[in-house]
């Protein structure tokens, strides 16, 4: 039990500091991939801050195994370099029994992930989802440019000459009023404050020593002029403030779903392929009997050959008609195996990437021991080598398995069937024998005299 605890407190360490390093390290490839589509929306602090929470959650699910991988690797490699493995090894404790410990708390964890992947991450890629689209609905910050037009405002168009960065102030505004048809609507003003309300729904335009000039759009003959000192110009801001949409607004897709809501879609959507084959065998059964069964010999007519030009059109129309309907059923059959294929994709992806927890012990523990090494470098670099081949394989197979040329769960198990191999012949290998994984190859293979020139 101690050993156990000494094998678990070398974990301890690593795995909460590389969980939180690939936690920063994927926030800010976040914040460089999306952070231009934010800037100049004018959004607030919470809101943002409420987008890259939304976020942690899928990459809660990616930086996890990453850190079990690291974790493992260091703390064996630790282990190995301090000779503490060949102490234990000395009294009788196998590599087997040191990795007992690892591997039940990458059970319990596998466990935590699994649930976390059906109730936390469904939910949190749905509010995101309904976040982004309410972001990308909002309009940017209301900017004028002097001497262009501004056409952002629902009726009205806006002409300015001059502006000032420090202030809302206005030099030389012109603003043209589309909001009644029946007249012509034109307001100059030579200063004027632009604000907006506090919900961001009315733009205020304080307009001074100006005039209004309205002309009557049915006769053309009623104009006038209105002079004034200062009018107040209040419009709608439709867009300029983030409208939150509820819960149920939008539908929620394949990655919004836990295991057992797909599940039960995928169970709907057997059920109406079992009426599409259905359908599919009564239509190649009318076409078969229309086709072999001589009713073309019966409806001919030797003493009247009219007769059989009609029983001909009559049976090559409804050879057409049972040949389109058979090709939407099949259109319809092909749609709806397909749908089922990608949701399954999407049921393995839930418990397959969690398992990794469990598989990357079983490639680091005899990695961390061969490499003798237990540095976060040796560790990263080995981890970062050995996700970037189990992501690939992956995104590989979800990309085969949607296109229907494997089957859902080989495109989502492969991954950790191919590397939990690797680990369970490194893992048996280790225990057998003591091999050692050697970083200076390239000292054999380089000549001694370039070495010291290097």
């Amino acid at each position: 039990m101690i050993i156990f605890r000494h094998i678990l407190r070398a974990h301890f360490a690593p795995f909460i500091g590389s969980f939180f390093i690939l936690m920063f390290l994927f926030v800010l490839q976040f914040m460089m991939k999306f952070m231009d589509q934010l800037v100049g929306k004018g959004l607030s602090g919470a809101v943002i801050l409420e987008l890259m929470m939304l976020n942690l959650a899928w990459i809660v699910v990616l930086a996890v195994p990453m850190a079990v991988l690291v974790a493992t690797l260091m703390a064996f490699g630790g282990l190995s370099s301090n000779s503490e493995i060949t102490a234990m090894k000395a009294s009788g404790v196998s590599l087997y029994t040191m990795m007992f410990p690892v591997l039940l708390v990458s059970g319990v964890l596998t466990y935590l992930m699994v649930e976390f992947d059906n109730k936390v991450l469904p939910e949190a890629n749905h509010r995101l989802k309904t976040l982004t689209i309410d972001i990308r609905r909002k309009k940017p910050t209301f900017t004028l440019v002097p001497g262009l037009f501004s056409a952002d405002l629902p009726g009205y168009s806006m002409l300015v000459h001059k502006t000032f960065a420090e202030s809302n102030n206005l030099e030389g505004v012109i603003i043209y009023d589309h909001t009644n048809p029946s007249k012509n609507v034109v307001i100059t003003a030579k200063r004027g404050v632009l604000s907006f309300s506090s919900d961001y729904r009315r733009l205020i335009m304080d307009l001074f020593d100006g005039e209004i000039h309205e002309l009557n759009n049915a006769d053309y003959k009623s104009y006038r002029i209105i002079k004034f000192e200062r009018q107040v110009l209040t419009t709608r801001a439709e867009g300029f403030d983030l409208e939150r949409s509820s819960d149920n607004a939008f539908s929620r897709g394949d990655r919004e779903l836990s295991a057992g809501a797909m599940r039960y879609i995928v169970d709907s959507l057997q059920t109406q392929v079992d009426a599409a084959r259905k359908r599919i065998d009564a239509l190649n059964a009318g076409l078969h009997e229309k086709l072999f069964t001589g009713s073309i010999g019966k409806q001919a007519d030797a003493y009247a050959p009219w007769r059989s030009i009609e029983s001909y059109t009559n049976l090559s129309s409804q050879l057409a008609i049972l040949r389109n309907s058979l090709d939407g059923e099949l259109a319809t059959y092909n749609y709806l195996d397909r749908t089922i294929k990608e949701y399954w994709v999407e049921i393995h992806k839930k418990y397959s990437i969690p398992v990794a927890c469990f598989v990357f012990v079983l490639v680091g523990a005899p990695l961390g021991v061969m490499s003798r090494r237990g540095g976060f470098g040796m560790a990263a670099s080995l981890s970062l080598g050995f996700f970037l081949l189990y992501w690939a394989s992956l995104i590989g197979g979800e990309k085969l398995a949607d296109r229907e040329f494997i089957e859902p769960w080989l495109g989502m198990w492969i991954a950790n069937i191919a590397i939990g191999g690797l680990g369970i012949f490194l893992t048996y290998r280790i225990a057998k024998e003591n091999v050692e994984l050697r970083f200076d190859w390239w000292k054999r293979v380089v000549p001694k005299r370039l070495r010291a020139q290097l």
